[in-house]
């Protein structure tokens, strides 16, 4: 089972210092897209860096310092899986919402320890993940079960 899972998100970069302050490598450029959260509180619109390639992928959030408060990154694995994240090199404290293909939140991550190398899996298959900042999630009520819509969902 464990060959299922696949670990990348916020993974270091060969080559590159592991310590907080170290030089980040070149950012990788994603494009910003509207997404939506529907929860018990309402419709949440957020504007997301949608990671869609490996490199992309690998990046992550790593070295970002800040979010904007309408923002955070969207992770597209192309296939529902099992996933698993860590938050190496990653200096913000991070929630993470893993989503099925139907647009399904299926697991919650909260305040993701900073530069923590503990993996966090989304306990079953997921299409994406969604990186906040710590509190977003709670603040907008994003519970399991609740509806996210991107056009990556039911393609």
């Amino acid at each position: 089972m464990a060959a299922f899972f696949v670990l990348i998100f916020c993974a270091a970069v060969p080559g590159h210092a592991k310590e907080p302050g170290a030089s980040p490598p070149p950012a990788v450029k994603m494009a910003i897209e509207p997404i939506e959260i529907v929860t018990a509180s309402g419709a949440h619109r957020l504007r997301v860096e949608v990671a869609r390639t490996p490199d992309q992928r690998e990046r992550g959030l790593m070295f970002r310092t800040s979010l904007p408060a309408d923002g955070g990154m969207l992770f597209d694995f192309h296939e529902e899986r099992p996933v698993a994240m860590w938050m190496k090199n990653t200096p913000l404290s991070l929630d993470m919402v893993f989503v099925s293909r139907a647009g399904k939140v299926v697991s919650l991550a909260l305040a993701a320890e900073p530069y923590s190398e503990r993996v966090i899996s989304s306990g079953g298959p997921a299409l994406a993940v969604i990186e906040l900042a710590a509190g977003v999630a709670q603040r907008l009520s994003i519970a399991v079960g609740d509806t996210v819509k991107h056009p990556i969902f039911e393609r």
